[in-house]
């Protein structure tokens, strides 16, 4: 199975224009989500989506069968952390492998972490989640959530050949329920899902983004 996809650096992606909507961030603790405080924060930006996104969460936790959850791990995440988050992995990226040219580094890099200029995390479009049961233990998924490439050997790429049939039935299952309430997948994160950023745009024709980049406004 291959594991080729775009990737968030992909001109493709990047040259999609923005049609900012101005939906607003919500928590989506509010929605009735179950939410791990693996990434908590202490402004809570985190648990906070657009309210498009957050509807289709709901509606996708609904497509689940019965007994299994949607766990959300992280939603929004604010232009400066995204911008450490991209620099720091490309910082390892840079030292284990020196002969790269700093193209090479900058679009290895975006396989794991978006660029900071059109990341889907600080527009609030994006979401890091897995499945869980009723008792909110995590279901087996091949990898942990933000298992990187090299760590996994491949295998935190969504339609990845290297992971176990139960793990294959349950990304199957998280994808089918997202995927029917209208998120796309970035391919090389199987957690990773999202709805009216660029790279959504891409893969489902739209003209532009619904959303764009946006900063959390003092007391949320």
């Amino acid at each position: 199975m291959s594991t080729d996809v775009i990737l968030m650096s992909d001109p493709r992606v990047t040259s999609i224009p923005v049609a900012e909507c101005g939906a607003p961030l919500v928590d989506v603790r509010d929605a009735g989500l179950l939410v791990s405080d693996y990434r908590a924060d202490a402004a809570a930006a985190f648990a906070r989506l657009r309210t498009g996104v957050v509807e289709r969460l709901v509606e996708a936790e609904r497509k689940l069968p019965d007994g299994l959850r949607l766990l959300f791990i992280e939603g929004y995440r604010p232009p400066a952390l995204q911008r450490r988050y991209f620099a720091s992995y490309a910082a390892e990226l840079r030292a284990a492998n020196p002969e790269w040219p700093e193209e090479r580094v900058h679009t290895a890099a975006s396989r794991y972490v978006s660029p900071p200029e059109i990341a889907p995390h600080s527009a609030g479009a994006a979401v890091d989640l897995t499945l869980a049961d009723a008792d909110g233990a995590q279901l087996d998924m091949g990898t942990r959530v933000n298992a990187n490439p090299e760590e996994s050997e491949g295998a935190c790429y969504t339609a990845a050949p290297n992971i176990g049939a139960g793990a294959r039935e349950n990304r199957e299952l998280l994808g089918a329920a997202l995927g029917g309430a209208g998120l796309v997948n970035y391919g090389t994160e199987w957690w990773h899902w999202s709805y009216g950023d660029r790279y959504w745009a891409l893969h489902t024709g739209a003209p532009a983004a619904l959303y764009g980049e946006v900063e959390l406004s003092p007391g949320g």
